[in-house]
């Protein structure tokens, strides 16, 4: 089980081989492409030149932090906002989990305190941590009692419903659609 996406080669594999990238891509989920997000960690170890580190990341003098995430193509539509974010979940990370982004789901108990933890980060809401269980779960086989009812129904076997539920074009094409349907469905009971 890994994570395929419809992005660079590269990309892919820093997700499927560094748990901090996974994470990273995850946070900058939000406001633009799913695509966009978990490409950004692979674009930002290139910026950096070496691969990602929560330490360095959490210690990084904001502004220049900020300005990595600016450059063009910048990291994400929201540049000065995510760099923080970024940075808010690295010391999270180097407080909680000694640096480690795998430390968020070793030996957790269950699906709740799973849920709990990544509900704990900065930025993750209910749906966001239930979404990142999922991609957990699904594609990377962190699968501790009761995962999927704390992913809620992003957990079901045959959603297409989020990202952790990409595995080909067809899939990408099936989440898109729900999340429009989500959205007009939405606007039509705000409207």
């Amino acid at each position: 089980m890994t994570l395929s996406l419809p992005i660079e080669p590269e990309a892919n594999d820093l997700l499927n081989r560094d748990p901090l990238a996974l994470l990273l891509g995850m946070v900058l989920d939000q406001q633009v492409p799913m695509e966009k997000a978990f490409s950004s960690p692979y674009v930002l170890a290139q910026r950096l030149g070496h691969d990602l580190d929560a330490r360095e990341l959490a210690d990084h003098d904001p502004e220049a932090l900020v300005a990595l995430f600016a450059r063009p193509p910048a990291l994400h539509r929201f540049p000065k906002a995510m760099a923080a974010r970024v940075q808010e979940v690295c010391r999270v990370l180097v407080e909680r989990y000694d640096g480690d982004a795998a430390g968020l789901w070793s030996g957790v108990a269950d699906g709740r305190e799973l849920l709990r933890r990544v509900a704990d980060l900065p930025g993750f809401g209910r749906q966001k941590a239930q979404i990142f269980v999922a991609l957990l779960g699904k594609r990377f086989g962190v699968t501790p009692e009761g995962w999927r009812e704390a992913a809620g129904g992003y957990g079901d076997v045959d959603a297409h419903r989020s990202v952790a539920d990409v595995v080909d074009a067809d899939s990408l094409r099936r989440v898109r659609e729900y999340k429009q349907q989500m959205k007009a469905a939405a606007k039509a009971g705000g409207g």
